[in-house]
């Protein structure tokens, strides 16, 4: 199946038009022709089912025949991650953990950061693709960047709260955390790791320090590896 992304369409809708990028897509690599049937989500858990009507490099159009209802995620994973140094390792992360299964992506600026600020439009785009491609109906939401201690003042709603670190001192494995259904924030520090004082704060605040294994991972690897963990174990428990 190929699924096709309209932020914009509700449930009440007959028709959708498609980009300009996703109308050339349609006419000149798939070559679909008026008539042919195509999947679209609006990223809220919708699936439509609509015929085109008009197909054209620059603008394409389809009357909507049918809508489905997808059910959210069975949990909600939140990650606040580190943006990387190399911006391509951030994207990478992005677009595996939308596959995987990721609900919530905050990126968070550190004391150590050497990256202060994000692309945000064009992680926006890599997540949607990433959501297209793994036929997922529900598009995992991405936040603002904000500072480590702003994201720890916010009102968090998840009920496991994790912080993955370096530091040699005791830490759970992920793995013997996870509850079937409950809701996980993790977060994940920059190349140069969270400070003492950041670790410190969030388990002031509530968040356990957990460690991933016994090697040393990159960011966009650590991330990867809590964000498999978290959501196979949802699945298997």
């Amino acid at each position: 199946m190929q699924l096709f992304f309209n932020s914009e369409l509700t449930k009440n809708d007959k028709q959708v038009s498609f980009s300009k990028d996703e109308s050339r897509h349609i006419a000149k690599v798939l070559r679909k022709s008026p008539g042919d049937s195509l999947s679209v989500t609006n990223g809220n858990g919708l699936l439509f089912k609509a015929s085109l009507t008009l197909v054209s490099a620059k603008q394409c159009t389809a009357e909507i025949e049918a809508v489905e209802v997808s059910p959210p995620p069975p949990f909600h994973l939140h990650m606040a991650v580190a943006p990387t140094k190399m911006n391509d390792r951030y994207e990478w992360f992005l677009e595996k953990a939308t596959e995987i299964g990721i609900s919530e992506i905050t990126p968070i600026i550190c004391e150590h950061s050497e990256r202060r600020q994000i692309k945000y439009e064009r992680f926006s785009r890599i997540i949607t693709t990433a959501t297209k491609q793994s036929l997922r109906t529900w598009k995992p939401r991405l936040n603002e960047a904000v500072t480590f201690t702003e994201f720890l003042s916010e009102k968090n709603k998840s009920e496991l709260n994790c912080i993955a670190h370096c530091e040699s001192s005791k830490k759970t494995g992920l793995e013997e955390l996870i509850n079937k259904g409950k809701s996980v924030c993790i977060l994940i520090g920059p190349e140069g790791d969270f400070s003492s004082e950041e670790i410190k704060l969030a388990v002031e605040k509530g968040f356990q320090p957990i460690h991933l294994g016994e090697n040393r991972l990159r960011t966009e690897t650590a991330a990867i590896v809590a964000c498999h963990t978290a959501v196979f174990l949802n699945q298997i428990k």
